[in-house]
């Protein structure tokens, strides 16, 4: 059954608008997917969907439909006015769909990994648009896992969402203690490449035909000592302007990059 809303003050539509805040979704284990492409790769990946909220007068009635038939029978379904609907979507092409989903438990112990993965580690990153760009490059490498250490930004914020283009569902993600993730990689033979400026060997002169896990830290400060501590190299990119550091998603995608080709992609 899909009921019919029009108006803001709908109890749904500022329940809605609370699946903003970090402190609702913490409550209620449920998140926000804006977008038809992040919704179909949600439910690809096994996302439960709870809710559907669509905009008949920008999602076609085939695709209408095709996505209606996807739900589970007991998905409450949500049709939305035009004017109000581009009042709960940052982007207006979103293609006239916002989901509510249940979050999965992303522990450590729930990883699977290949028996030589290549990962990319995440400690204290800051941004969800930095976050999202890293998940992107990620799916787009084909790394085995994206691991969240001690993290400052939620990973189900609808702008991790948004920004990664629904690939926070096409990677193996796992968040963590950093401790936690150091003893997990250690026990499973996977080399530590902490990203560093101090004592550091160009990311170009490793090798990453073995397991490996690149470690970035947050983006102001760098990593933490404790993951210095701990790993099998410091590597850092040349850096020929003026200034010191890159953006942490491109820093990133650089290095992953290495990683792939030496592996032959």
């Amino acid at each position: 059954m899909t009921t019919s809303i029009s108006s803001a003050k709908n109890p749904r539509i500022k329940w809605l608008r609370a699946l903003q805040k970090s402190h609702e979704r913490k409550r209620s284990g449920l998140f926000i997917i804006e977008g038809t492409k992040e919704t179909a790769l949600a439910l690809a990946a096994g996302y439960e969907i709870t809710s559907l909220f669509y905009c008949p007068g920008l999602l076609p009635a085939d695709k209408t439909a095709q996505y209606l038939s996807q739900l589970p029978a007991g998905c409450e379904r949500y049709e939305v006015e035009r004017e109000l609907f581009n009042t709960l979507v940052y982007r207006r092409e979103s293609g006239g769909i916002v989901a509510v989903a249940v979050q999965k438990d992303l522990a450590l112990d729930n990883l699977k990994v290949a028996d030589n993965p290549l990962m990319v580690v995440l400690e204290k990153v800051e941004k969800p648009g930095n976050l999202g760009a890293i998940l992107r490059t990620a799916d787009a490498a084909a790394l085995d896992a994206v691991i969240i250490c001690d993290t400052q930004t939620d990973v189900y914020n609808p702008n991790v969402v948004r920004s990664s283009i629904g690939c926070l569902f096409t990677n193996r993600v796992a968040v963590a203690d950093s401790p936690v993730v150091i003893r997990w990689l250690k026990d499973h033979g996977v080399a530590i490449y902490a990203a560093t400026l101090e004592g550091a060997t160009f990311y170009h002169q490793v090798d990453y035909h073995r397991p490996s896990a690149i470690v970035m830290g947050t983006e102001s400060t760098g990593l933490t000592g404790v993951w210095i501590k701990h790993a099998d190299a410091g590597i850092k990119i040349p850096m020929l302007g003026k200034i010191d550091s890159m953006n942490v998603s491109t820093a990133a995608a650089v290095i992953i990059y290495e990683a792939r080709k030496q592996r032959g992609f």
